[in-house]
Parts: structure tokens; C-alpha cells; sequence
């Protein structure tokens, strides 16, 4: 009923963030903004080809906590829980966790 929820993605080249969840727009624009502090390179020296997909998951970070009250997230008006995904479509799991307190 009352605590924490962690939302965990045990993935590298994935995020999860939180933020608006009203305009569709935030979304393009976050998306637009992370590709431009991490673009696509030919000097980046990972061989996989996904460097940017690691920075980006970096940036944003593989968790977010938030709060529970009476057995629901509390969240703002307008936020909303993402797993970003950066290097797929990929098949991803995200750990969910909830903590009493």
C-alpha cells in the first residue's frame, strides 16, 4: 500500500526515464535532442556499431524510483514511465520491484 516502486532495465542500450505523457511531441523531441549529444560516428571504437545507443542509455540511466501510496505510483499530471529503447526493436524485460514502507 505505501513505499517505493523501482523500475529496473538490466539492458545497455536501453533506458528508462520518466517525463510528460500528454503530448506525444515530448517524446519526438527527447528522442531528437539524444540524437544530437550522441549522433552516429565513424570514429566511435566499439565494434558492435551501437555506440550511441550506450551513450544514450547512459545519459538517461537504467532506473527510476518512485513513490506508492495507497497501492498506486504517485506520479505528476502529466508524467508517465518509459523504457526507452535505443539499439532494436530487441526483445527487452524490465524489473519491477516494490518496497514496502
Amino acid at each position: 500500500e505505501e513505499g517505493i516502486c523501482l523500475v529496473f532495465c538490466p539492458h545497455t542500450t536501453a533506458a528508462v526515464t520518466l517525463n510528460e505523457n500528454w503530448d506525444r511531441t515530448v517524446q519526438d523531441d527527447l528522442c531528437l535532442g539524444l540524437g544530437s549529444l550522441a549522433p552516429e560516428r565513424r570514429d566511435y571504437q566499439h565494434l558492435e556499431g551501437n555506440s550511441p545507443a550506450h551513450l544514450k542509455s547512459s545519459l538517461l540511466g537504467a532506473s527510476q524510483v518512485v513513490p506508492v501510496s495507497e497501492g498506486r505510483v504517485v506520479l505528476g499530471k502529466w508524467q508517465g514511465l518509459y523504457l526507452v529503447e535505443f539499439d532494436g526493436p530487441r526483445e527487452r524485460r524490465v524489473v519491477v520491484k516494490v518496497v514496502e514502507g
